[in-house]
């Protein structure tokens, strides 16, 4: 009995999918939206594509220093400054969780924010994985807790004898 080239094409994705899923999520990828950003009355609104931290980050450091904890209202985002305030509104469903940047990432091109376990619980979509979200930015860090910058005035007293 001949396969037809159909199922060919299907039994080839299947089995690419179990031996490499990032191929899978390659080709996906090629298809999502951009992401989109807008800024109004001083906040920033982005949309896009969240996702949550695997259990395996537990306890592990974040960029801004804390404990990863599952349990916290927590973020990563690649460019926000740390220690901001965001809220993350399920585009499906209408849930929304305020949650605060302290880490970096999604390290997914098509992602725009990771979201701690709690997080995704709150928004519906622990079991999908991934959902179609609304960030808007409620507050930032004051200046001079930008991303954990070192202060200018430290430097300066450097080479200074005591």
């Amino acid at each position: 009995m001949a396969l037809t080239s159909l199922k060919k094409r299907l039994i080839t994705i299947a089995v690419a999918g179990v031996l490499c899923p990032g191929l899978l999520e390659a080709q996906a990828s090629r298809r999502s939206p951009p992401l989109r950003t807008r800024t109004s009355d001083s906040r920033t609104v982005q949309y896009g594509l969240a996702s949550w931290y695997g259990p395996g980050c537990r306890w592990h450091r974040t960029a801004s220093g804390t404990l990863y904890d599952d349990q916290k209202l927590t973020a990563a985002h690649r460019s926000l400054p740390l220690g901001t305030t965001v809220k993350v509104t399920n585009l499906k469903n209408g849930r929304s969780v305020v949650v605060k940047v302290n880490d970096r990432g999604p390290w997914v091109r098509t992602r725009l924010v990771d979201v701690s376990r709690a997080a995704a619980i709150r928004l519906g979509f622990r079991h999908q994985g991934v959902a179609r979200v609304k960030l808007t930015v409620i507050r930032k860090p004051p200046a001079a807790h930008k991303d954990m910058e070192p202060s200018k005035d430290l430097d300066s007293t450097a080479g200074a004898e005591r």
